[in-house]
């Protein structure tokens, strides 16, 4: 497996005006939600504080927090590791995010103006020439500001507040979906589809093809999660 605890220690600033707790707490769960820290994977205090040069103390404040977020859990007699995502965890979220983005993108097409398609098509069209040149993280940024402007143009706020409790899952999907190119691409056309029926609105179509989208997703995960599993065997 590879080394990535440097990687971790580089997103934990500790020169932020911010306290030292906080930091950590941010570092760490940034790192887990974009799978820097892998799935499974043991979160040892001792190291962290040593790499840190910090006490143990703020590392353990701040595990307790992401524990009660339900992305890490306490083994006994191991310690702290990155919960694990089992097939039907997969599943049952992404059978949860369907709905919520069904019903998201139907009403934003109920309130679609000719000002929101400008904007929506401007950024759909700053994400293809960043895909264009390679730059995926801009392509993931993008994507993600995608689809929080169809919950916001939508103007359901309580729906917003139920999709951000899966929040944490979907930013750990997304990363791992749209860093394969194959992947990145197919979801950008399909961003440019659901554009289309907005524009259109084609509420039958757009529900076709979010299913669709996310099936596409779903299943690329799965996948992903086997021959990880199947990596770490060897």
């Amino acid at each position: 497996m590879r080394d990535y605890m440097s990687d971790v220690i580089g997103m934990i600033d500790l020169n932020q005006n911010l306290p030292l707790n906080q930091i950590i707490y941010e570092g760490l769960r940034s790192a887990i939600i974009h799978g820097v820290i892998p799935m499974g994977e043991r979160i040892n205090e001792k190291h962290y504080a040593q790499a840190l040069n910090v006490s143990r103390t703020p590392i353990r404040e701040a595990l307790h927090r992401i524990q009660n977020e339900e992305i890490v859990q306490y083994v006994p007699n191991y310690g702290i590791v990155v919960t694990t995502f089992t097939h039907e965890d997969v599943y049952e979220i992404y059978q949860i995010r369907t709905a919520l983005d069904i019903l998201a993108t139907t009403n934003a097409m109920r309130l679609m103006t000719p000002e929101r398609e400008a904007v929506m098509e401007a950024l759909l069209i700053e994400t293809e020439a960043a895909q264009a040149v390679g730059d995926v993280e801009k392509v993931i940024e993008m994507s993600k500001e995608f689809n929080t402007m169809i919950y916001r143009f939508a103007e359901m706020p309580r729906l917003e507040t139920i999709q951000n409790r899966l929040r944490d899952y979907i930013i750990r999907f997304r990363d791992i979906s749209l860093k394969a190119d194959s992947r990145r691409a197919k979801a950008l056309h399909e961003h440019r589809l659901i554009f289309r029926c907005l524009k259109n609105n084609d509420v039958e179509q757009v529900q076709m093809v979010i299913t669709e989208h996310l099936l596409e997703s779903r299943d690329f995960i799965l996948l992903e999660m086997d021959r990880q599993l199947q990596y770490e065997k060897k």
